[in-house]
Parts: C-alpha cells; structure tokens; sequence
C-alpha cells in the first residue's frame, strides 16, 4: 500500500524509505509491540530489537551502496555520515521542524558505532534491497541533530561532539515485516511536521530515538542521472548551507512542531507507478533522461532546481506530487490541470508570490504550501482540499481566500496576518464547520463562540477584503460594506435601506426583508418594484444553488434545508430598467418546533343561504407532519357572542335558514400527526342573507279513489316560509282545461265528479317578508271509482277451544252473501296485512268457524272480503279477536298398568289426556308394602311409562301415577293407578358358571357365578378331576367355592359344579362348568433365608437358605449395600462379604434366587440386615514430610475404625529433634518444646525456622470415641523460602512527598534495595537517579507523569529476590485552581444582564497555578424552582456564558452561577457559585405595537404587541380616530378591548390604538400607540354609493318606530314603513298614503349644520337623521349593507359642509 509515502522535509538521506510492496504493520501496531521492562541505570528497549551488526553485513552483503550515495548508515548505530553527506538542516514543508530531544537525555543512553558501506548501481540495489528484508524503526522523537546526521569531519559536527557527546541511542528494530512508511493516514518510518498526532502515540513506549532503514531510488534510467549519488547529493551552497543561526533557530522551531493527519492514497506501488529523483538537480520536467510516464501515481521531485511545470501535464494518473525546495516563484501553475486525481500536492520551500493560478484539482486533499513568498491565498475552489498548510509566508490578508467545504487543518503559524484580531474565528467563518484544528492546536471554544456572534454574510465580505471586526460592530461594518458595493448599481436616486432575512424556521415562514429609501423625496420617480429569487447552500455562505419556484418575499423552508444557509437575490426594476441584484444571507435553518401555527385564513363562497362556505387555511407546519385540523363553524348574531354549530366540523359548510341575519365565525386549530396542536384562529364573514323563495319537488300524495284525501306537498327555500299559497285545479275531459277546485289548503277530498278526472296542485311560495316566488305545479294520474269495502268488521263467540265464532260487518257497493273470509291465528295482537298470520282455513262464503285445538293461545284473525254478485271484489278487511283463544283444563280420562307381575317382568302404564295441548305430564311408579299405604317414590323410573320388575319388589305391591301438565306449564290433579297383585320371585337358577385361577400346582381356584331367581340360600358345590379316560372323579372333601391344586391334580384336568338353593330352600338345575388343566408342576421357592455373622466393621458374612419346587439345580445369590435413602449398590456373588467402612450406617441385602435342575428359575427372595456398626478407632500410620516456610504441611497418615471424626492434633515445636519415649511423651517437656498449631495441617512461619516440627495425633471415630494416641517428628529442620516481596504500594504522605510501602516474606529480611521511577503518559518508564530511599519528593519533571515504586528483597544471608515494582500513582498534578469567590455585576432587574466575575485566592501558589495551568473557565446558570427559603436550581441549558440577560419567567426567583475552573491537565477545580435574590421585574413595556385588519370600514381590527415588564395586569387599551393630516385625536366611546369592528364612522379616518401597558401589580409604564392607514369603504358598498350619488336623487324604503315616546327596544309590531328620499339639496322621510290618508312628509331639512347622520353603535340597522334640535328620527333598514349605503350616500351629498371631502375619499368628480 502507497500509504501517506514519505511527506517532505526530509533528505534522503536522513529518511530511508522501502518499497511501498512491503508495508504491513502500522505505527499503533508497533506501540503495541513494545516492551515495558525497566532495569535500574538502563535505557528501556524494545523486546524485539535485534542485533545492529546483524542489520548492517545484511545491507553489505545485498546494498553494496556506498557510504556516498543515498544509502546512509543504519540508524541502529547512528553513526555520523561520510564527509558527502549534506550538512545542512532541512525546512519542512509545512513551515516547521521535527521535534527536539534534549542533549543530555541522550548522553546516557547512547553509544556511537561506525559502519561503511560500499557503493554498487542503483538499479541493481532495488531488488535486492527488498529481498534482504530491512527491519523498520519506529522512533519517539528525532532532533534536529539526529535528523541531519553531520559527518563526523564538519565543523558543525565537531561543535556538537564537542558540546553534548554522542547523539545515538540504542534502536528499537522490529522484524522485517514491519517495514512500512505508513499505514491508515499515519507516519511510521519517516516523521515530518505533517505528520498525524497518531504517530506520537504509537511510538510513546520508546524513550530513545531510532534511525531508518535505507532508502532506495528507483526510476533511474539514464546514466546520466543514476553514475553515483555524491554529485546528486552535493547541493548548492549558496541554497543549501545552514548557518549556526538557522540550526540554532530551526532547533527552537522544531520544538514546537506538530503532525497533521495526511490523507490516505489507497494504491499499491510498484516499479512502474513510482518515481523518486529528489535532490538530483533536475531543472526542467522535460528532461531527456527524466522519463516522466503517464502511469506515475508518485511522483518526488523535491530538492532539485526546477522553476516551470510544463511537462507535468502528462502525469494524468499521479496522486502523490513533491515539488518542495525548487525555485518555482509563479504564477504558472496551469499544467498541474491534468493531474485531476492528484491527491497530495507539496510546494513548500519555493518563491512562490501567489496560488491564482492554482486550477481546482477535484480530487486534492493535502496542500502545503509554507516556506514561500505569499501573500494571500487566493486560489481556485478546491472541493476535497481537507489540510492546508501556509506557515511561514507573508500573508497579511484574508481576501480572496477560497471556498474550501472540508478544510479541517488550516496551519498558518509565522505570517504577518497573525496580528490580526480573532483570527481563527475569521478562519471558522470562512472554512465553516468542518474546521477542527486551527494551527495544529483544537479550535478555541472561545473563538468558536465569537464566530458565532458575526453575521452569516460575514465570510464573503471577507473575501472581498472587509476589515475585520470586533463582533459587535460586525452587522453595521459588514452592511456598510455591502452597501458600498451596491452603490454603483443601485437604481438613481435610491439607497439601501435594509438588507436582512428573518431567523429560518423549518416549514415556517421566513421573509425578506428589503428596503430602499430615495434621497429626495421631491422627486417623483416611477415606483420601485422588486424582483426575488431564494438559494440554499451548505452550512458555509457560498457554493448556493436556486430553489425552483421560490421567488416570493416569503419563503418556506423544507426539513431537508434544516442546517443549511438561505440566501436572496433582490433585483431592483424602476420602469422597465432591471438593474443588477443584491442579496441577503440568513443564518442556518433551524429545526422547527413542531407546534403548527396559522399564516393565513380565509373564507371563500357567497354568504346567501343555500350557498356552500369553503374555509382555507395557510398553515406553517414547523418541522411537523401535516395532519388534518380541527375545523368549527360558529354563528353571532348581532350584538351577542358567537355559538358553535353543532356538527360543522369540516372547512365546508353550508347555510342554513339559521344562519341568515348572522355572521359566520370560522375557527381553524392546525394539528400535526405527532399530536402537536397550534393556536387556533377565527375569521369573521358578514351577515348571511336569505335566497328568493322558491319551492322544488312539489308532489302528490294519497290514494287517486273516490273518497280519499289527497295532500300536496314540496320544498319550500329561501329564507322563512310565509303564507305560501295552495291551488287545486281539476281536469275537464271534454275541453281539457282546468278547473279551480279549491284553493287556500293544501289537502283536497276526492269526490264523486272527480272520478275519471286529472288534478292539478299549483303551490305558489312566499317568504315570511311578503316576497312571492315562482309558482310549480304538479299533475295526478285520473281518478277511480271506489271499490267494495266493508265496514265495522268485527268477530263475535266465545275465544275457547272448540267454541264456535262468527265475522260480521256492514259490506258497501257488495252484498255479504258473496264476500268471503279465511280465519287466521296469529301471536300478535295486532294485524298488519298478512305479516305473521298462520292460515286455519280456506277462504270461504261461510262465516261461521269452529276453534280447533291448534289455535289455544294465539289470537284468531278474520280476512274479510267484500265482493259484489258479479264477482268483482274489494280490499280486505282484517279483524282481530280481543284475546287468545283459551283451553280446557288439563286432565285424564283413564289410566291402567298391564304387564307380568313377577321378577324380571315389565309393567307398562297407560292413561288418556284431554285439556289443550299435552306438555311434559309427570310419571312415577310406587312400591307399596300394603296396598293401603302411601309407598315408596322408585326414583330410577321417574318419567318413564314402563317398569322393569327388580329383586327388591319381591312380595310387594305396584302402582302408577300420573300428573297431567299442559304445554303452558298448568298442572292437572294427579292419578293413580295400583296393580292388581303382589310381585312374585323367579325360579333360581345360575346364570354363569366358572373357575378363576391358574392351573399350576399350589394355587388356589375359585368359583365365578352369577345367581338368579329370588334371595339365594347356601348353593352346593363339587370340585371333579378326570382320570386317565377322561371321566371326572369327584374330589373327596372339596365342596367350597375354593380349591388348592396338589401335587396329585399334577397332568390331570379340573372341573365343579353348583346346584342353585334359594334362601326358601327351592333348588334349580345343578350346572357343570368347563375344565381347566392340564395342571403343570409349580415354580421352584425359596422358603426361608437368614445371615450368618456380626454386623460390624471388619466382619465375615455369610447365610443359610432352604429350597423346594423340584429337584434343586444352581441357585445363585447377589450381595447389596442399601444406603439410608434406599439406593441400593452391588457388592459381590461370592458365598460371604467382608464389611468395610463403606458399609457403616448401611444395611446389608442379600437376594436369592433359586433354580431348578431343569433351568426354571424361581422367585428371589431377599433379607435385609441392621445397620452396619463401626469397629474401634485406630491410628496406624503417621508420617510428617519435610518442611518449609510458608508451605503448607499435610501429614501422612492412616485411620482404621468407622467414619473418621474430628480428631486431636497439636504442632509441637522444638530445637532438637525428638527420639522414643521422649518423643511418645512430648506433651509432659516443657524445655525447648512450644506449641504451635492445633490443627491437621500446619504452614510453617518465620519463628519456625530451623526448628523441628513434632504432631501429636488422637485418632477419634465421628461418633466422639477416640483411640490410642501417636506422634511423629520430622527428619530435617524447617528451611527459609526465598526472599519475595508482596503489596508493593506507594503511599502519599502531602502533596508533593510520597512513601514506599511492601510486605517482605522469605526468612529474615536483610539490607533491600530502594528504587523510583517515573512513568510518562505515552507508557515509557524511566529510572530517576538517586532516588534511592522510601520516601520520595515530587518536582517538576514529574507533573503529568505517574510514580512507581520499586523494592528488591534481599534476605538476611545476602540472598537477592526479585525486584518489584508498585503500581503508577495517579498523575502527578500541581494543586488545583482555586476560587476564593465569585461576584455578580449588574442589577437584579428583569431585562438586565448580570455578569460573573472571579477572585482569585491571594496565596502565590494559587497565582503561578492560574497563571501557568489555567485552561478554560466554564459558567451554567441556574434558576430557582421555587420562591421563598426552601428553593432549589434547575441548570438552564444554554446560559454558558459570564453573562445572563434576565427574562420575564426569571422574576420572583432567584438566579446563580455555577464557575468552574479547568487546568491544562484536564482536571476541574471545586465549583464556586454566586447567587443572587429574587429578581425583581422590570417596568412595563409594550414593543412592536402594531393594528391588524385589512382596511375596510366593515373589517374587524385587532391590536397586538410584546409585553414585557413582569406579568402583564390589566393593560389600558383605548381606540380613537385621527383625520389625515391633522394631529387631533377623537376617542371611540366604550371601545376598550383589544378588537374594534370598525364602522361607516371611520371611513376617511385613521384608527389609532393606545396601549398603556400594566403590570399586575397595577405599575403602568409608558403608552405606546399604533395607527392603520386611512380606513376606505368596501368596495361592494363603493360601487353601489357611486352609482346612487352618480343618480343625484335616491328613494329608500325604511322602518320608523311609530312610538318613539318609549326608550325600550323597538319592537316588531310598532314599526312602520317609510319612504327616505336623498337628493343633492335635501333630504326628507315620506310616511307612504293608504285607502284612507295622503302620504305625508314627516322631517325635511337640508344639509346645512347642525344636519348630520348618527349611527348606533349597538345596533348595525338603526341610524338617526338629526335636521336640527327639533327634527330628528330614528329609521330601521333590512341589512347593515344597507345602512352603510343610506349614510354613504347622505354624506357625500353634504360634503361640502363637511371639513373632509367625502368624495375625495370615495374618489368621485361630480358637479354639485
């Protein structure tokens, strides 16, 4: 893998490189693999490495290159280089140098070694190089000097032999499968300032520096450039040489240096793809020798001396390009437009003034471009570019700096620019979020948050060359700016204004807002239109795209725009000049909040009844998911509040007759599908008015005969239906005219002239106001004579059974002799037609019927049908009976029992029911001992009607009883019937006869029968056995039920017979049964079986056993331990058992089966035994083996004696060894003898060595019994264990002094050894010199670094353990930042902003902590739950600044700050707080006070505003108007709410709305006012008044209260019409002339003051004309439309005496 190949900054000389084939582990996997041993004076070295000389007679044997050319010296050795090696140091390409290690870290741990190497051609070097598997190095750190390697013979070598010694240090090789340059974004073999932070931590185990593996070229293939490697590497002077200064200061610089992640090239390398020709003097890529190929993917060419890039147009396919170190000083970066997948671009080090030339390069993700002469970065937008670096340049200026949409790492280190103010927050604002490392350091959470606080437009201005700002000043800066820009193309005359969008919310809407003012407002230029267009870009403000259709003011973010930035494009058109657009950038779309709210509501549909009202809602959906909402109708009537409609729950609605005279309240409340609701909205319509009247579906109904009553009827519309009038006309057949018939009624009786005629029904609808509508007539089909009908029909007779009934009625046009009926029955009591009715006879001339037994309990039904002679016949007629047909009561009119009268018989009963239907009669059969007693119920019978004779109603009497039950559940009387004679019994007699055993010799056969025929006696039995001939012989003496077959019955058959005695002594038939046999021998048995022996431990068993069943043949027998849970265990067949202890407290079982000579086996037998006893204790062996401290000692010995119990041990300790009865009588010596242990096993401690270990041992049985005792001694003394040392700790005794602790163990401890070390993060342990006691004091070196504590034991007789080491203290940390308290600025007042402010602790310890390990302090406010004393904080979530601005819900309750205070080590400081009291609220304030409505005099206005200032009380709204023009305010009286419906009064009017805010505590703050534009009339109203006034004199027809004496509301009936005429001189009110007067003219005055024209405010049809103080009055009109149009029209016939001109307002020119 080609993977981050070697970056620039290296010589190759100092950086050996392998071929890309052969990379496999990367640099995490070889920190994994190195060791962390640590030996006391030694540098720590990886477990892996491997001898330096083996390594380097590898590269002898195989390289062959000379110490000259570009082979260098292992760096295992780090040797200094041939005196042609380059003494120079080397820029990097990102500005900076590889860190420094320290000269006197390296003194100790290094040891110089020379090694040569001899010179062979490059290209054969290659291959063989690869083959020899060069190992890999992977270093912590490389200085400066470590880099350079000088040779031994420069001056600059000598000077620092002279000052630090030797600079090498042992390696750390890893196996040759590890040579890699890098793997997965990261740097192993090669370091460089470019490189990622990952490197340092994958090489942190490593506290010495490594050197590198040679590197090899390759792609040499002319002899001009691949001779040898001295004039290749023999650089200029004059560019190459490094002065003492500039290693001192690349020295310094390389301290400081950091890595930067280099993007990974996914390829592998070979040959074919790699060019490497870095400091081989190449002035021009089109060289002959060069080669350049089209294949190349890597391509380095630093250190050379080209100038120009043409030629490098053909590397179509290179992804890696160094040109670092050359003398390129551009521009001419044009041919670099090939290379599109280049990945890796290096310029460092070059001339370079400027990168416009710099094509966009799609694939570009590294850029290093430090070390030259620029002095901005403009380039090219690059798309992928993810890591530029430009440090060390003269860049003083951010303009033109590119669209970059992925930078991450932006290094800019050592550029004049850097004296600019909150320069990383510019390069957040122009690189956008995906920045994260800003100079190689995390971007600042302060410079994030100041980025935050710039306009979204900020990043542009910026590129086109705004100064930067402070952040407070950056909305007015960077507008200015803008608008500079703008000016030159803006329309003449005008001037930017306003530029702005509003705060984007998704699916909200988000407006524009642009503004442009003229200069002079003398001139009158055309009117200014604008033109929009909306674009939406990623989170950075560039690379925008055109929302299609999005070219409105206001614009509606979708879900997917949630984190993006809009931006619009407003082109000003005066005329029809366009001129060029402006723009304006909002800040990134917010995800909306979910909660839906309403934009817009409208109502569409003429407001006349019968007409369909469709409302429609503009909905701002939020982020939510659109759902339907709920939609309500509701209805106001004048002067009263609105009511819902029940069941108008959809956005249409119809009119009803209930809505005309009110008006419509539409009410919408938005509802997402999550559930979310908005705030609902209503809108008003005007009054409803009714619809002509009309009628539709005008019908007949009734029957067209003679006779019948006919009704017209039909669908009356329009408003409420008055006296509509009804027309009945009938058809004349001669001349077919229609004749008026009747009129008035809707309802019309058919008479006899009608009959063969057609009627006519003309319905002629009028409203309830007198309005006549279109007349709609209907015609009928002819009319028909009447047919038979028969009248008063009813049934007469009795309603039982069998009864006879009769149906009678009066027949017309019939005669009842040829009508005929049918009976029905029916379960209802009522008849429609023939539903549910059951017919009982045919239709017949009879009338007469007799009731048959199926109709009890329904009701009877007689079909009458009237007919005449000729057989025409009429409707039938139905009548019912009054009740249902009732029946006789149930009862018998016989009952018998028949049947045979003995045992056995059965006997049947008999008996005949009469009384309506038969349901479930009641059966039951009596035995009676007498025929005079009650007898006794035989329950098994019960319901049955026969009876089956059993043994127990032998002797006795029957009978039978029956209870009738009719079907309706009504019970008869019972009756009983009792049998002619007693029972008798049956002949006895057997029923069954046979023997029940088997046939073998010893079993016993019984007798089986069955017994029939009355009580049985002692019946008689013989047992027979046949002889040889087959005759049974009876046996003599058998003559039981039973018999036990002998040896006698053996072959022969068996047979017995019964004679059957009843218990009267009567004998029946005697009955043989059938023969079973022959009988067979029986089974061998085993008859007794007994133990023979002591049931105790350590005994012989045996037994004894008899046997029968034929000759005896091998029986066998099976021995078995039974436990006390039953579980038996097989012992052994053998003819005894010994009892071990296994078998104590188990019994012992013994089977056995016998066995006959012929192979039969019998049946076991089995005895079982007492428990098993145990014998007596006994200790027969006791043994000690030999002893050592600390290691357990178990005893050997051996018990004997039952289950082992808890016996007597004691350890006995003692300094000589014991012999014979001194040793037997151990427990009575008292010198040198000690006790030391009383258990079985015994570790031996530290006072046990080299003394003698004795046991005295008392062998006891579990029962407590206890045998003789024994003792034994061990044959050696106890030896010491080794010296080891345990629980090595460290222990911290203050701040800064820790202490060693340990548990020694081994014999008695000598003089050990003391050692501290110190253990850095990356894992590298390190020996601290002289730190050779227990305690230990802390000191800088040691701060973020962990301690160890190492203890080696050493015995008392010099003998050394091993050396262990404690586990690493925590981090050695200086003392925390402390706070000794926080101070709160600003007032506690609502709106106010408090601030925090720290006080640091005095103490000069506390001073160098803040002010050398300070990192961040971090502040969350809190706000308290609850008001009073028990109170407690909820964290507010975004309020993580020093400041806090107090909002409304904050007064009341308290606020406090919570500081913390962060060190560079990552640890956070105890938290300090300040609190504050209750916050009090601030004065009342009413902001953006502004008036809804649409501007028409019938419109509904609302006002609205922000309050703030605490809890708003009741706040003081007053409505007023104010005439254009004039500063007079006039207040409307009683209008005090928050809505006014505006009338005719306010047409040319302005409405001024004054809001005086109150607080609820009743403080009032200032009054703000809000005023609308001039109210006009609606336009429905404007056309009618222009076209009356355009007339000159207009009639209206009016109401006036005829009795105007009473100040109570007008009723209906005391108005009376009126005739109101207008004209343009006067007016005057006519009362209309009738039969019996003239008309006459009640008031007449012209329009001179004081005439004028009042409206009632309660009232929308009332108005008053006022002539003079004398002559006024008070007229009623229909509709509010049309008091607007008298009043209207009045006043602007008296416009001139008016101070505004009506008709101006109304916009007529018309001639007084």
């Amino acid at each position: 893998m080609e993977d981050n190949v070697e970056p620039p900054g290296k010589d190759p000389v100092e950086s050996p490189q392998v071929s890309e084939k052969q990379a496999s582990l990367g640099s995490s996997e070889a920190a994994k693999r190195v060791a962390k041993t640590v030996k006391p004076g030694a540098g720590v070295t990886s477990k892996g490495s491997v001898p330096i000389s083996s390594v380097q007679k590898k590269v002898e044997a195989k390289s062959g290159l000379d110490s000259s050319s570009s082979a260098t010296k292992s760096s295992a050795t780090g040797a200094s280089r041939s005196s042609s090696s380059v003494p120079v140091v080397r820029r990097n390409s990102t500005g900076a140098l590889p860190p420094s290690v320290s000269a006197g870290r390296q003194q100790g741990n290094a040891t110089p070694i020379v090694g040569n190497k001899s010179a062979d051609p490059i290209r054969r070097s290659l291959p063989e190089l690869r083959r020899s598997s060069l190992p890999s190095v992977v270093t912590k750190s490389t200085s400066v000097s470590q880099a350079v390697k000088l040779s031994a013979g420069s001056p600059l070598d000598r000077s620092l032999n002279k000052s630090s010694g030797s600079l090498v240090r042992k390696p750390s090789v890893k196996p040759a499968s590890s040579v890699s340059s890098s793997s997965s974004r990261m740097t192993t073999s090669s370091l460089d300032s470019s490189a990622s932070s990952g490197v340092r931590k994958s090489v942190s185990k490593l506290s010495s520096s490594s050197a590198r593996s040679p590197t090899v070229t390759s792609g040499l293939r002319s002899g001009s450039l691949s001779s040898s490697m001295n004039s290749s590497t023999s650089l200029s002077g004059r560019r190459k040489a490094a002065t003492p200064e500039s290693r001192k200061a690349a020295t310094l610089e390389g301290r400081d240096s950091r890595f930067i992640v280099l993007p990974k090239v996914e390829i592998k390398a070979g040959d074919d793809l790699r060019l490497d020709l870095r400091g081989h003097r190449v002035r021009s890529l089109k060289a002959s020798g060069l080669n350049l190929s089209p294949n190349l993917e890597f391509v380095y060419l630093r250190d050379n001396l080209l100038s120009t890039l043409e030629g490098v147009e053909i590397l179509t396919r290179v992804k890696v390009l160094d040109l670092s170190f050359n003398d390129f000083k551009g521009p001419g970066f044009e041919p670099l437009e090939n290379c599109r997948v280049l990945q890796q671009l290096y310029l460092a080090g070059n001339q370079i003034t400027s990168l416009a030339s710099l094509p966009q390069l799609p694939n570009l993700e590294f850029l290093s471009v430090a070390q030259n002469k620029l002095k901005s970065l403009t380039m090219a937008s690059q798309p992928r570019l993810q890591v530029l670096a430009a440090s060390k340049n003269k860049i003083s200026t951010l303009k033109g700096f590119p669209y970059l949409p992925v930078l991450e790492h932006l290094r800019v280190e050592e550029n004049p620019i850097l004296k600019m103010r909150n320069l990383e927050a510019a390069s957040i604002l122009l690189a956008g979020p995906t920045l994260k490392k800003f100079n190689d350091r995390d971007l600042s959470r302060e410079q994030v948050a100041i980025a935050k606080r710039y306009p979204a437009h900020t990043s542009l201005c910026i590129r086109e060359g705004w100064e930067f700002c402070r952040p407070e000043h950056a909305a007015d800066s960077t507008f200015s700016f803008l608008v500079e820009q703008w000016k030159d193309n803006l329309p003449p005359g005008f001037l930017v204004k306003e530029a702005f969008i509003d705060q984007p919310f998704e699916e909200d809407t988000c407006r524009c807002h642009f503004t442009f003012v003229q200069e002079s407002t003398s001139v009158t230029d055309p009117q200014l239109i604008y033109k929009y267009q909306w674009f939406v870009g990623e989170r950075t403000p560039s690379n925008f795209t055109s929302i299609p259709d999005a070219t409105g003011e206001v614009y509606w973010p979708k879900h997917e725009d949630v984190g993006k930035i809009l931006k619009v494009e407003c082109t000003p058109i005066l005329g029809e000049m366009e001129y060029p657009p402006i723009f304006a950038i909002s800040s990134s779309v917010k995800p909306g909040t979910g909660t839906p709210k309403v934009v817009n509501l409208d109502v569409h549909g003429e407001l006349v009844e019968g007409n369909t009202l469709m409302g429609h809602a503009e909905i701002a959906w939020c982020g939510g998911t659109p759902a339907k909402g709920v939609s309500s109708w509701l209805r106001r009537k004048w002067n009263s509040s609105p009511v819902v409609i029940a069941g108008a729950e959809d956005e249409e609605y119809k009119l009803t007759i209930d809505d005309i005279g009110t008006s419509l309240v539409f009410m919408y409340t938005p509802v997402t599908e999550e559930g979310a609701k908005g705030e609902p909205h209503y809108k008003y319509t005007d009054f409803v008015k009714s619809a002509p009247p009309s009628v539709s579906n005008v019908q007949i109904l009734g029957d067209l005969v003679e006779g019948s009553t006919i009704r017209g009827i039909g669908d009356y519309f329009g408003g409420r239906e008055g006296p509509s009038k009804f027309e009945w006309l009938c058809e004349r057949s001669n001349t077919g005219d229609f004749v008026l018939v009747s009129t008035g009624t809707s309802e019309y009786t058919l008479s006899k002239e009608d009959v063969g005629h057609r009627l006519a029904f003309a319905y002629i609808p009028i409203n309830f106001e007198g309005q006549e509508g279109e007349s709609v007539s209907v015609l009928s089909d002819v009319v028909k004579q009447a047919p038979p009908k028969v009248l008063n029909l009813k049934i007469i007779g009795d309603m039982r059974e069998n009864s006879k009934v009769t149906a009678s009625g009066v027949v017309t046009g019939g005669t009842e002799g040829s009508s005929r009926v049918q009976w029905f029955k029916t379960s209802f009591s009522t008849v429609v037609g023939e539903k549910g009715l059951e017919a009982l006879s045919t239709s017949k001339i009879a009338k007469a019927f007799r009731i048959p037994l199926g109709a009890v309990g329904y009701y009877i039904v007689a079909k009458f049908t009237p007919m005449t002679p000729d057989g025409e016949s009429g409707d039938p007629a139905y009548v019912i009976s009054d009740t249902t047909v009732e029946t006789l009561p149930p009862s018998l009119n016989f009952l018998s029992i028949t049947g045979d009268y003995s045992e056995g018989g059965i006997l049947t009963g008999s008996y005949g029911y009469i009384g309506g239907h038969e349901g479930k009669s009641i059966y039951n059969w009596y035995i009676h001992e007498v025929e005079t007693d009650a007898g006794s119920l035989i329950p098994e019978v019960t319901g049955l009607l026969q009876y089956r004779i059993t043994k127990n109603a032998i002797g006795k009497f029957i009978s039978f009883q029956c209870t009738p039950v009719r079907d309706d559940g009504i019970v008869g009387e019972p009756t009983t019937c009792m049998g002619q004679e007693r029972i008798r019994p049956g002949s006895p007699r057997l029923l069954s006869l046979r023997i029940v055993g088997d046939a073998t010799e010893g079993t016993s056969l019984t007798v089986d029968k069955q017994y029939w025929g009355g009580e049985e006696g002692n019946s008689l039995f013989y047992w027979f056995r046949s002889t040889s001939d087959g005759t049974p012989a009876e046996i003599r003496g058998a003559t039981t039920a039973s018999y036990t077959l002998s040896i006698d019955d053996i072959g022969f058959f068996i047979s017995v017979s019964c004679e059957p005695v009843r218990s009267d002594w009567a004998r029946g038939p005697t009955v043989l049964s059938e023969q079973i046999g022959p009988i067979i021998p029986g089974p061998p048995t085993c008859h007794s079986l007994e133990f023979l022996g002591s049931m105790i431990e350590g005994q012989r068993l045996s037994f004894n056993a008899s046997y029968s069943g034929g000759e005896k043949g091998n029986c066998f027998h099976e021995w078995f331990r039974v436990k006390s849970n039953g579980v038996k265990e097989k012992l052994s067949t053998h003819d005894f058992l010994d009892l071990t202890l296994d078998d104590v407290g188990k019994c012992i079982e013994l089977v056995y089966t016998p066995m006959r000579k012929d192979g039969m086996r019998g049946n076991p037998k089995s005895i079982k035994s007492d428990v098993v006893e145990p014998a007596d204790p006994e200790g027969l062996e006791l043994m000690i083996p030999d002893c050592c401290e600390d290691e357990e000692l178990v005893p050997e010995k051996t018990y004997f004696g039952g289950e082992e119990g808890v016996g007597e041990y004691i350890w006995y300790r003692t300094k000589n060894k014991l012999h014979g009865s001194a040793l037997l009588d151990i427990s009575n010596l008292n010198e040198d003898v000690g006790i030391c242990g009383k258990t079985l096993t015994y570790k031996p401690a530290l006072e046990d060595v080299g003394a003698y270990l004795a046991l005295y041992w008392v062998p006891t049985r579990k029962d407590g019994k206890c045998g003789k005792a024994l003792v034994a001694v061990c044959n050696s003394p106890v030896a010491p264990a080794l010296p080891v040392v345990s629980n090595v700790r460290v222990k911290e005794v203050s701040l800064s002094v820790y202490s060693g602790e340990e548990e020694y163990f081994g014999g008695y401890e000598g003089w050990s050894l003391f050692s501290w070390y110190r253990e850095t993060n990356e894992g590298t342990i390190s020996l601290i010199n002289g730190a050779n006691s227990r305690t230990y004091e802390v000191t800088d070196a040691d701060y973020n670094c962990r301690l160890l504590f190492g203890y080696t034991p050493v015995r008392s007789d010099s003998v050394v353990g091993e050396l262990r080491l404690s586990e690493p203290t925590d981090i050695i940390l200086p003392e925390l930042p402390r706070l000794e308290m926080l101070a709160l600025t600003g007032k506690a007042i609502e709106g106010d902003v408090l601030t925090v402010v720290e006080v640091i602790p005095e103490s000069l310890t506390q001073q160098l902590v803040w002010h050398k390990y300070k990192q961040d302090v971090r502040y969350q406010w809190f706000v308290s739950s609850a008001v009073g004393d028990d109170k407690t904080f909820e964290p507010l979530p975004a309020q993580r600044s020093c400041s806090y601005r107090m909002r409304l819900e904050d007064v009341g309750r308290c606020l406090k700050c919570e500081c913390i205070v962060t060190d560079v080590f990552g640890r956070s400081a105890e938290p300090a707080y300040a609190e504050t009291g209750p916050i009090l609220p601030g004065i009342p304030r009413i902001d953006k006070l502004e008036i809804e409505g649409r501007g028409f005099h019938t419109n509904l206005y609302a006002v609205r505003g922000v309050y703030s200032g605490g809890k708003e009380g009741k706040s003081k709204i007053q409505w007023l108007r104010s005439m254009v023009g004039s500063p007079d305010l006039i207040s409307i009286p009683g209008e005090v709410g928050r809505m006014y419906e505006s009338n005719v009064d306010d047409v040319g009017y302005r409405l001024v709305a004054i809001y005086t805010p109150v607080r609820e505590d009743g403080v009032e703050g200032q009054p703000v006012s809000a005023s609308t534009e001039p109210i006009t009339v609606e336009p429905d109203v404007l056309k009618e008044v222009k076209q009356k006034l355009d007339l000159g004199s207009v009639k209206f027809e009016v109401l006036c209260d005829k009795d105007q004496s009473t100040k109570k509301t007008t009723a209906v009936g005391t108005l009376e019409r009126r005739t109101l005429e207008v004209n343009r001189k006067r007016v005057k009110v006519i009362k209309p002339g009738s039969k019996t007067s003239f008309p006459t003219t009640e008031i007449r005055g012209t329009y001179a003051p004081p005439f004028h024209v009042e409206l009632f405010r309660n009232d929308q049809h009332r108005l008053r004309i006022v002539v003079d103080s004398e002559s006024e009055v008070d007229l009623m009109v229909q509709s509010r439309h049309l008091r607007d149009v008298i009043v209207l029209v009045i006043r602007g016939f008296a416009q001139r005496f008016n101070s505004t001109s009506l008709n101006t307002l109304l916009k007529i020119e018309h001639n007084m």
